[in-house]
């Protein structure tokens, strides 16, 4: 085998580990672009769910990941707000997967908070109980409901609203 195709394996499968190790992990964490973009693993250690997850709401902080049942296995990083009876999460009405998903599917998946992992069930919220909730999301992200969260977002008003219980 000659030299330069030596190098050539070698450059395929550095780029192939490269993206191998991307598709895994999600590195980026923003709601735009790349940041949209699922990983794989979700890790955590799997941890019988709080009777009230209110707490978490000061012990963590950022993102949580939410990896829901079934194919494909991706991990998708999401604001929340905990409640005594579960967690809200919210999405742009822009078609986005894991919201889809969950329609489609049921909403069996995990989340997790800090190190640990959840088992939990989503269910869509809709009427008068949405824009509840989603004054609660919008209060944690520092906003108001009348507010978007981002220039070019829709007003956090009209976001779908998504609320995980313990299963």
């Amino acid at each position: 085998m000659g030299k330069r195709k030596a190098v050539g394996i070698l450059a395929g499968v550095l780029i192939f580990g490269a993206l191998f190790a991307w598709v895994f992990t999600a590195p980026y964490l923003s709601n735009q672009g790349l940041g949209r973009t699922p990983g794989i693993i979700i890790g955590g250690t799997p941890t019988e769910a709080p009777s009230d997850f209110t707490p978490l709401n000061e012990s963590i902080r950022g993102p949580m990941f939410m990896k829901q049942s079934g194919f494909p296995p991706f991990v998708h990083y999401l604001s929340w707000v905990g409640t005594p009876e579960g967690v809200i999460t919210a999405t742009r009405p822009d078609g986005g997967l894991w919201a889809q998903r969950v329609r489609d599917r049921g909403g069996n998946g995990l989340l997790r908070i800090g190190e640990a992992t959840y088992a939990m069930e989503a269910v869509e919220i809709y009427g008068d109980e949405r824009i509840a909730m989603m004054e609660q999301w919008a209060a944690k992200s520092g906003r108001s409901i009348d507010q978007a969260l981002y220039e070019g977002s829709e007003l956090l008003r009209d976001w779908e609203v998504f609320f995980w219980s313990p299963r």
